[in-house]
């Protein structure tokens, strides 16, 4: 496995963790670093985990990708409507059969074959700044702030494909991103996952591989999740937070004691409903949807 420079005071860390086969190909997840320098002193041991749907963000990363995608006619309107559809199906099948994950890894990025990946990146910029900025929730950036502000580190943490990850997180100045590996070879997508979904129990994984890497103390850092599927990860630190929760995530917070935050209101959180069931982020209705986009893309 690749190693992590530790961020310095002042200096923003470059680097990025991944397993490698013989050939050199990706197959384990990803951080990228990108550092702020906000704090006069730093403190090294401790950090915080945001996931990003529906967390960090008003619905799914990939949703609003995708709309992204649809606007500049690489998706029809009718791929986007079973994209979604889709998507909401598999929330709910992964919810009734927790961790059988299987289906989804062999799916998850078949959307993204064949596209080049510095395409992916700039892509996801132009639809950050059109589609996912004016979304971001402005208590959950309150909260990142007050995090780096105090000299800590502040990842993200979603099964959007790393590159996504790292787009939003440089966006709001926070320390990089974990995400879902896509294996790419001669700088494309291959279609296939490099290791598994970061999703559920892999996030709590990806976290604790990171904090051993970091010389983090888990029992200082902090997460923030607004789905039930996240308490591994919420239950691998110190302190866990729930931001806008789901019914079973806020009972699991009572219960626990975690902290609970709710940036939605009453007709806010319904105009979201549809948004936020692709909160698993990759998802078996990408490879109907991803076809047709790749085949658009090939044909422009």
């Amino acid at each position: 496995m690749a190693r992590i420079r530790p961020a310095r005071r002042g200096r923003a860390p470059v680097s990025r963790t991944v397993s490698t086969d013989a050939e050199g190909h990706t197959t384990g997840w990803a951080t990228t670093g990108l550092g702020t320098g906000v704090a006069d002193r730093p403190d090294p041991a401790a950090a915080a985990f945001f996931d990003i749907d529906n967390t960090m963000m008003q619905g799914a990363s990939i949703y609003w990708f995708a709309r992204g995608l649809a606007a500049r006619r690489y998706f029809t309107t009718g791929d986007l409507a079973r994209f979604a559809w889709q998507q909401m199906r598999f929330r709910v099948l992964a919810t009734e059969h927790a961790g059988d994950m299987s289906q989804a890894r062999e799916a998850a990025l078949a959307f993204v074959e064949g596209w080049r990946v510095e395409d992916i990146e700039r892509l996801t910029e132009e639809i950050f700044d059109e589609l996912m900025a004016p979304r971001i929730w402005a208590g959950s950036r309150a909260l990142a702030a007050a995090h780096l502000a105090a000299g800590q580190r502040v990842w993200l943490v979603s099964a959007a494909p790393v590159e996504i990850g790292r787009v939003i997180a440089r966006r709001l100045g926070l320390t990089g991103a974990i995400g879902t590996v896509a294996e790419i070879h001669d700088g494309a997508y291959t279609g296939r996952l490099a290791g598994e979904l970061m999703h559920g129990p892999a996030k709590a994984d990806a976290v604790s591989q990171l904090a051993a890497v970091e010389g983090l103390e888990l029992s200082r850092c902090t997460a923030y999740s607004d789905s039930a599927n996240d308490i591994p990860m919420l239950s691998a630190v110190g302190n866990g937070v729930a931001v806008n929760p789901d019914s079973a995530l806020r009972v699991e917070a009572r219960t626990r004691g975690w902290e609970i935050h709710d940036f939605r209101t009453g007709r806010r959180a319904a105009r979201i409903a549809i948004p936020s069931t692709v909160a698993a982020g990759l998802v078996i209705g990408a490879v109907t949807a991803g076809r047709a986009v790749h085949r658009r893309w090939r044909d422009r």
